[in-house]
């Protein structure tokens, strides 16, 4: 026994050392993954703003895929699938992580779901590791779980708050910075220096950029250069955002949404459930982060070419989902365009939605498979491809033994990248959850063939297009074509069934969240009525939350001494700060302070004079904003004022306060 067992471990030694040793005549994988990249981002896909070379030149050298998705339209569920290959609602990771909160106005709870990578999946990087690949993941995993415990060697991953340095507290660890450092750049170094250090081996590299997702700023010089380019680009036509209403409700009238348009508070919005979207490309700041990801391309190739590995280098060039056209949180267009550039991206016409949809702008990415020796160069495939397909496929091009029961919903389409016939079969969708980029139902989709079916699960509500003729989505065939309509909703249905997707469920008076539901903490600080009355004597709060930004006193913020800050307790219900004022006979007296915003979420200001609102205003820009009120009317008289810091979105709505008078009411 002890001899079979000493036998059995010197083979597997000499397996992996064999692997190594074969590590030259064995194909290295990049995996380039761009997060929040739209189709038509990139120049080869038909961008006349974006300048990107060498995503170009990777298109003129490999083969382009027109009709790839991503198996979500938001990130952590899509990037699961790629190392899985298996459907989002088959691993029940069917949001991001850590999810979208539930909203007190949403009719459904959201489904139950996963809140990380579920330990039991054998993802594409065990197996390449199993086989003797050198991994590593660098970027944007966000999967909840440390990359090294499903397959990477190596990983330096987290969340970026700034593209310049400091870029997070996890990067500072991780991936150290000086400053002036963009954060694109040096993801990119990591990406390099894995490589030079495995050159003699086969390797796997998950470079999943953060870019380009928010915030959006874009490289100094690169965002320049975009400012000249656009000033001297002649004025594109048509209007610059439109209002997309809510499918599964009832349908806006043309006035109405034209009223609507005109009426921009987030309030109203939300009640009809409408949400802008970008419909132009000529936002500079974007730019320059899409071309300093271009970049990063080619340094990896010029190094591969340096290294003598550049024909030995299968690339994969892709998004996790649609271009974020509608903005992160409900975001209006009252803003300046410098304001605007920080929160809509881009646009993904001619495919309609965006990001958090199930339209094809939410969907439809770019696709570009380098596969030297065996792709026909300059090649484009109409081919449909999801992300769940890059599993069995890499194994088979790798000519690694194929892994069906985990792979499950993936297909191989080598043939198509040989130009071969290929005919994937249907592609489905499952978002059982509200998303964070509109008011739309949950919902999900089925496109088979030239057809695409969208079932929302709020009314139950259904769209279908025909692709090949419509693929923006613009002519809905569901009365047209009921019978049709009705197979592929049947199709669906039976598809939920096999994979046990999870669905939402209505809210009743005794229900509750479903297990992996994000709700709001209970609980806030107790310190912030103290806070005011040392900040400004007298006054006092009311309806205020926001645990996780600690509301209260600042000794120093935004430039100024002496800050409070405050948080509305939920979307609707707005934190206000209240006294009583005994106005003096013999002086005009005066309400005074000054207000700024957190830079991730605006807010509204609205002040109350006796019950009377005497403002009501947008706080943006970041930037501190005088206030003076004249009370000379009051005078001898005690009255009530109430000064609100009230949502606009959801997200950062934080009210800072300066210089608060009057300060004392003894």
């Amino acid at each position: 026994m002890r001899i079979r067992v000493l036998l059995s471990v010197l083979a597997i030694l000499m397996s992996a050392a064999a692997a190594v040793q074969a590590g030259s005549d064995r194909l290295n994988v990049i995996f380039f993954l761009v997060d929040d990249l739209g189709q038509r981002d990139v120049a080869c896909y038909g961008s006349r703003f974006y300048e990107t070379a060498a995503i170009d030149q990777l298109a003129r050298e490999g083969m382009l895929f027109q009709n790839a998705y991503s198996t979500c339209h938001v990130c952590s569920p899509s990037r699961a699938s790629i190392l899985t290959g298996k459907y989002p609602a088959r691993t029940n990771l069917t949001e991001w992580l850590g999810g979208r909160p539930e909203r007190d106005y949403e009719a459904l709870h959201h489904a139950e779901k996963a809140t990380a990578l579920p330990k039991s999946e054998r993802t594409l990087a065990t197996t390449l590791q199993q086989h003797g690949y050198a991994t590593a993941n660098y970027g944007k995993a966000h999967l909840n779980r440390d990359p090294r415990t499903y397959g990477f060697d190596e990983a330096t991953t987290g969340w970026v708050r700034s593209y310049y340095a400091p870029f997070s507290a996890e990067y500072e660890k991780t991936l150290p910075s000086a400053e002036g450092d963009y954060f694109t750049d040096r993801l990119t170094d990591a990406a390099i220096d894995f490589i030079e250090r495995n050159r003699d081996r086969p390797f796997f590299v998950h470079l999943e950029h953060f870019s380009v997702h928010d915030p959006i700023q874009g490289r100094r010089d690169l965002v320049e250069k975009y400012r000249r380019k656009l000033k001297a680009m002649p004025k594109q036509a048509g209007p610059s955002f439109i209002l997309e209403p809510n499918p599964d409700g009832p349908v806006l009238s043309a006035d109405r949404l034209q009223s609507l348009r005109q009426n921009d508070q987030q309030l109203l919005h939300q009640q009809e459930r409408v949400w802008w979207v970008k419909q132009k490309q000529d936002n500079a700041e974007f730019a320059g982060m899409v071309e300093a990801t271009d970049q990063s391309l080619g340094r990896i190739r010029d190094k591969l070419k340096e290294l003598g590995l550049e024909k030995n280098t299968i690339i994969v060039f892709t998004s996790d989902n649609g271009g974020m056209a509608a903005s992160n949180q409900y975001r209006g267009i009252q803003h300046s365009p410098e304001v605007l550039d920080t929160r809509f991206a881009s646009s993904n016409l001619p495919f309609r939605g965006a990001k958090g949809w199930n339209y094809e702008g939410g969907i439809r990415v770019p696709l570009i498979v380098y596969w030297p020796g065996e792709t026909q160069p300059g090649t484009t495939s109409n081919a449909v491809v999801t992300g769940t397909d890059f599993y069995p496929t890499l194994l088979s091009m790798l000519n690694l033994p194929a892994i069906p029961e985990q792979h499950v919903d993936g297909r191989n389409f080598v043939p198509a990248l040989r130009g071969e016939s290929y005919e994937r079969g249907p592609v489905y969708w499952h978002f059982p959850h509200y998303s964070n980029h509109g008011y739309q139902s949950p919902g999900g989709a089925i496109r088979d063939g030239r057809y695409k079916l969208l079932e929302y699960y709020e009314n139950g509500s259904l769209q279908l297009f025909d692709l090949q003729t419509d693929p923006g989505e613009q002519n809905d065939l569901a009365e047209a074509q009921p019978g049709l309509a009705k197979r592929l909703r049947a199709q669906l249905q039976r598809w939920r069934e096999q994979v046990d997707a999870k669905m939402p469920y209505p809210k009743t008076a005794t229900s509750k969240p479903a297990p992996g539901a994000r709700v709001g903490k209970p609980t806030v600080a107790a310190n912030l009525p103290a806070d005011v009355q040392q900040f400004a004597a007298g006054w006092s709060v009311r309806d205020w939350g926001g645990p996780a930004m600690k509301p209260g006193l600042r000794k120093e913020w935004g430039g100024r001494n002496n800050v409070l800050m405050t948080h509305p307790l939920s979307r609707d219900q707005a934190c206000v700060l209240t006294c009583e004022y005994s106005v003096p006979r013999d002086t005009p007296g005066a309400l005074q302070f000054a207000v700024n915003n957190d830079p991730r979420g605006d807010w509204m200001l609205i002040v109350r004079i006796n019950d009377q609102q005497v403002l009501h205003q947008d706080i943006s820009g970041s930037k501190w904003q005088d206030f003076q009120f004249d009370l000379e009317e009051y005078r001898g008289r005690t009255i009530r004022l109430e000064l609100e810091n009230r949502a606009s979105g959801w997200s950062f709505e934080a009210g800072y306060w300066s210089n608060l008078s009057p300060r004392d009411f003894r």
